[in-house]
């Protein structure tokens, strides 16, 4: 939020910041150029202005001197606003913000209508994060200029800052009718649109972000909230403008699962196909369409993107665990079992490999690692898993028995 400059009365201009008229303004109307000229130069050698010096050194960005110049004629005149603004914009670029908001708020006590202070100290209050104490000398803002867009945009993203998402919603909608193509304004909505997901808001964070059709993200997010929502239908049009925009492993991963939870399970496969062709080295696009597959139980194609995730990331414990649970399901035990064990080596803390270990032992009637992985899950379920530790502590006394035999 810039700082305006420049826009409040000086006696530089009007002569008349104390209240106290040299004359009418337009007393040289009536004068040529040259007169004019010399009747300024012999006022402003009776009398030195240093107003008019502030203003100079302000142009010339010499912010010592025109702080200096403008305490000046603060202190020579305590009711003149014109000073105080001044001096709040010249400490402002100086730095001190501080002494900056000090100077501005004694502006409004002096002049509590003056539009330049009341968006320049709203603007301090932004930058300090009190977007709260910001909200009403903006609303006053607004109400001078309904119709500048300017005051209209930082009362929105004022009252969003602040947390008030019903208020900045109506607000920025209000903006952005004032300047459909103000970017801005359109940052400012998809911001809240984002604050209303964080606050569980799905609809009304779908209803901003369908107000931007053409913007790839805008319309990918909704698809996806729109799928959490349980909504896939809905989701598929905009995932679909979304992959038609600017396709991606993204949203066409996003695409895919819309389509498959609306049963177009044909849409669903050709579309993750489609995206692992176009980035045949993407980790999370492989496990993901692995993910789908086995959803699908088709666990030979899942394990084979289980296995091309594992050689692309060898160290992924989320791709060997896919892999290790498609090879179980496949009755390939051997292959299971070493995929177990490269998971343990990995350390992951799921204790549930060890119990699927277990079954793979069991079933190949190895029966000591059996015993031991049963044994081991065990120790580390903690009651979580009350069905697999009753099925293990059962296969347990069994294995026991079955050992004392040998």
């Amino acid at each position: 939020m810039q700082e305006i400059r420049n826009t409040a009365p000086s006696r530089s201009r009007l002569w008349n910041a104390d209240e106290r008229r040299w004359g009418r303004e337009d007393v040289f109307t009536s004068y040529n150029e040259d007169m004019r000229a010399l009747v300024w130069a012999l006022l402003l050698l009776w009398q030195a202005d240093p107003l008019a010096d502030g203003v100079k050194a302000l142009d010339a960005k010499d912010y010592p001197a025109a702080i200096a110049a403008f305490e000046k004629a603060a202190t020579a005149d305590p009711k003149d606003y014109a000073a105080q603004f001044h001096l709040g914009l010249a400490y402002s670029l100086a730095g001190d913000k501080e002494k900056a908001l000090a100077a501005y708020r004694q502006a409004l006590e002096l002049k509590p209508d003056l539009y330049e202070a009341q968006m320049n100290t709203a603007a301090l209050l932004m930058e300090a994060g009190k977007p709260g104490e910001a909200v009403p000398l903006l609303k006053r803002a607004v109400e001078a200029k309904p119709k500048e867009i300017r005051p209209n945009f930082f009362l929105g993203l004022a009252y969003l800052r602040a947390g008030q998402l019903s208020d900045a919603d109506t607000q920025l909608k209000s903006a952005r009718q004032l300047d459909p193509k103000a970017e801005e304004v359109s940052s400012a909505l998809l911001e809240l649109a984002s604050a209303y997901e964080k606050g569980k808001q799905l609809p009304q964070a779908i209803a901003i972000y369908n107000e931007f059709p053409g913007n790839v993200a805008a319309r990918e997010r909704s698809g996806e909230l729109l799928l959490e929502a349980g909504k896939p239908e809905e989701a598929v049009a905009h995932l679909e403008a979304a992959v038609k925009l600017s396709p991606s492993g993204a949203n066409r991963y996003a695409l895919a699962t819309a389509y498959l939870r609306s049963k177009q399970t044909d849409k669903a496969t050709q579309m993750m196909e489609q995206a692992i062709a176009a980035e045949t080295n993407n980790v999370e696009l492989r496990i993901a369409y692995g993910g789908l597959l086995r959803d699908q139980r088709n666990f030979q194609a899942a394990a084979q993107q289980f296995w091309a995730a594992t050689k692309l990331r060898p160290d992924s414990r989320d791709a060997w665990s896919g892999l290790a649970t498609m090879l179980l399901s496949l009755e390939n035990y051997v292959q299971a079992i070493a995929a177990f064990d490269k998971l343990e080596a990995l350390g992951d803390p799921n204790p549930g490999l060890h119990f699927l270990r277990a079954l793979a032992y069991d079933k190949t009637k190895q029966y000591k690692p059996a015993l031991a992985s049963y044994q081991k899950f065990l120790s580390v379920a903690g009651g979580k898993y009350p069905d697999e530790e009753f099925k293990a502590r059962q296969r347990v006394k069994v294995i026991e028995k079955e050992l004392s035999r040998r």
